[in-house]
């Protein structure tokens, strides 16, 4: 695979110079743009600091929104999210947002036709924030995040060898990374950790929560249909929980052909990204909401990126 990395790095270096030269155009959409995304293909946990982000800025008093690709879903328009959107529609981790901050939320294959769309319905957002798009390049952006998991770059290779979508270390102005360490090549005086854990509760459907300490002694039927299901797993046995049954599903998984453990006796508990879809079938279903530990400093330095100041006060 090592020459096929090489081709597919010098292919994704020239899309970029192109980018940069001027000869493919980004375009702006007139608004403060920040890009929550990754240079490792899979999973890095850009959702959860996508809901973490979204929340600080409402408590700065702004007005966010939500664009995304809405990766997996059955549809292929531009299309606004609400939290009563079927996930097969628009996508798991959209739906998520929208049920979770209650923002304007809208999914497009094109990221920019999502913002226009955006503030076409909501013209008195304040920030975009795009969920995933780090090399969405056709979208201009003024503040780029970059996130890694435990795992780091892996063995630094860019696809197929390794696990990389582009080369690193490249630019970025901000990484947050969950392993103990910062990923090679990262500046140190931008790179903050991100800690997370699993909550206390579980949620039901009508958004109610039980404490997990109810759940010790009782048999579980996990569900997890994302990048990592291990980790989440490995976190409900931390909380001294029983897991008679783990499934690990593909990540964006549809449920439309699942088949439920048939051991009545567990209960079924799942991720957030997860019980979107699955409260539609199995409205029992508990889900368990991930919480993130982000350093403060994080949040000074996008604010000091950003100064942005509410467009209703303008």
């Amino acid at each position: 695979m090592w020459p096929l990395s090489w081709l597919y790095r010098a292919l994704v270096g020239a899309r970029r110079l192109l980018y940069r030269a001027g000869w493919l155009a980004a375009e702006h959409p007139g608004r403060p743009v920040v890009v929550v995304g990754n240079v490792v293909a899979g999973g890095a946990g850009k959702t959860p600091v996508v809901i973490a982000l979204v929340q600080h800025l409402q408590h700065r008093g702004l007005r966010p929104g939500v664009i995304s690709r809405g990766y997996g879903r059955s549809t292929t328009d531009c299309r606004a999210v609400t939290p009563d959107s079927a996930a097969h529609e628009v996508g798991d981790e959209p739906a998520l947002i929208a049920r979770t901050c209650h923002v304007p939320v809208v999914v497009a294959s094109r990221r920019i036709t999502a913002a226009r769309a955006l503030l076409t319905a909501h013209p008195d957002v304040d920030v975009i924030v795009c969920d995933d798009g780090l090399q969405h390049l056709a979208l201009a952006r003024d503040v780029e995040i970059c996130i890694f998991n435990e795992d780091g770059v892996g063995n630094g290779f860019t696809l197929p060898a390794g696990p990389l979508r582009e080369p690193w270390p490249r630019p970025v102005d901000l990484v947050l990374h969950a392993g103990p360490t910062a990923p090679p090549g990262a500046d140190s005086a931008h790179t903050y950790r991100v800690q997370r854990q699993l909550a206390a509760y579980a949620v039901r459907q009508d958004g109610s929560h039980v404490p997990l300490s109810v759940l010790q002694g009782q048999p579980l039927h996990a569900v997890a249909a994302v990048a990592r299901p291990e980790i989440f797993f490995a976190m409900l046995k931390a909380q001294a929980l029983t897991i008679a049954h783990a499934e690990a599903l593909p990540d964006h998984y549809d449920f439309d052909s699942w088949l439920r453990f048939s051991d009545k006796r567990c209960t079924l508990v799942c991720t957030e990204k997860d019980a979107v879809k699955l409260w539609q079938r199995h409205p029992d279903a508990l889900a368990v909401p991930l919480q993130l530990h982000i350093d403060p400093a994080f949040f000074a330095a996008l604010d000091a990126l950003l100064p942005v100041q509410s467009v209703r006060a303008q």
